[in-house]
């Protein structure tokens, strides 16, 4: 059995926050007698990773997410439970753990604006003292990844933001970390610019086998790179297991899309469709093109019918839109059991 590299157990994280009215009279008697609350932003959560998994950590914007991904990296004390990354707690800092670590966030930057990004990489080499060999093998291998040799010469100053999450990516990998925590590292990037970090990030996992949690707003980069979720919000874990599941889960209906040769009105239809104790709902119809919601258990009956009494051109069977799902979630802060 291989064993996970990294084991969370009832992990939690409270602040305790300062607290004060509006005013001058308050600010004045803050500095006397000050009040403070505890704010819970992980409430006991448990979790694995096995070595090469590839997670998507997801939630609304203060559900804990970056607070468990810091305490994993070793910035953050927990406050209770227990959290070991390939054997280490990584609270202790140990120079044998960060070796074996990085961390990349979207709103930080590692690099040195006023000089070439080469310059940092190998700033970065000798602070992990990457032997010379190994160090150049994996620039030459991210560069030709990442497609960024006219980068490597020019200050960082003078980058556009994908260019300079580029060279963040760089700097993160370069000692070869058996485990990454990526931090919304595709955050205000333009569409095509996002669609070339997955794919780098993907064929990276591919090669090096890295073990990689992800935090990310954009339910595509969750989409096109991590087949397992876990959700969390208001500090509590709602939901660990396949992606496409807590849409099974959430959504016990499909789309049959449809693309008719003659007109039909909706009575006909559902006509088609329908048959006892099998409801289906037309939720669009505009030049021949039909939506039909439908349960899950009754899709193959209906799409059967319909195919054999209505002139269709072509159909398709969907699930429902995944940000559709997640959103439901983020509204309703749950996932039925």
């Amino acid at each position: 059995m291989i064993e996970s590299h990294i084991v969370v157990q009832n992990l939690s994280k409270t602040y305790r926050v300062p607290e004060r009215e509006p005013g001058l009279g308050a600010a004045l008697k803050s500095l006397v007698r000050r009040r403070f609350t505890d704010v819970d932003a992980v409430r006991e959560i448990s979790f694995t990773v096995a070595p090469g998994e590839f997670v998507g950590f997801i939630g609304p914007n203060g559900a804990g997410k970056t607070t468990t991904l810091k305490i994993l990296a070793g910035l953050l004390h927990p406050t209770g439970g227990e959290a070991r990354v390939m054997g280490f707690a990584p609270w202790e800092r140990r120079h044998d753990y960060l070796r074996r670590i990085s961390m990349v966030l979207g709103n930080k930057s590692q690099m040195l604006w006023d000089i070439p990004p080469l310059d940092s990489f190998r700033v970065l080499g000798e602070i992990y003292q990457v032997p010379p060999a190994q160090f150049q093998q994996t620039l030459d291998e991210l560069i030709e990844l990442l497609e960024m040799q006219e980068l490597l010469t020019k200050p960082v100053r003078n980058f556009s933001l994908g260019e300079r999450m580029k060279c963040e990516l760089v700097a993160g990998l370069l000692h070869r970390p058996d485990v990454l925590f990526l931090d919304e590292p595709t955050l205000g990037l333009d569409v095509s610019m996002q669609a070339r970090l997955r794919r780098f990030l993907a064929e990276y996992n591919r090669r090096s086998g890295v073990t990689v949690i992800l935090t990310s707003h954009y339910m595509a980069d969750v989409v096109a790179l991590c087949p397992r979720v876990i959700l969390i919000h208001h500090g509590q874990l709602l939901y660990d297991g396949a992606l496409q599941g807590l849409a099974e889960k959430l959504a016990p209906f499909k789309l049959i899309r449809l693309t008719l040769r003659n007109g039909h009105t909706e009575e006909e239809i559902l006509r088609a469709a329908q048959n006892d104790g099998e409801n289906a709902e037309v939720m669009e119809q505009e030049n021949g093109q039909v939506t039909l919601r439908v349960s899950r258990a009754a899709t193959p009956a209906i799409t059967a019918r319909l195919l054999n009494t209505l002139p269709v051109v072509d159909l398709s069977v969907e699930d429902p839109p995944i940000e559709a799902v997640i959103d439901q979630i983020y509204q309703e802060g749950k996932v039925e059991a």
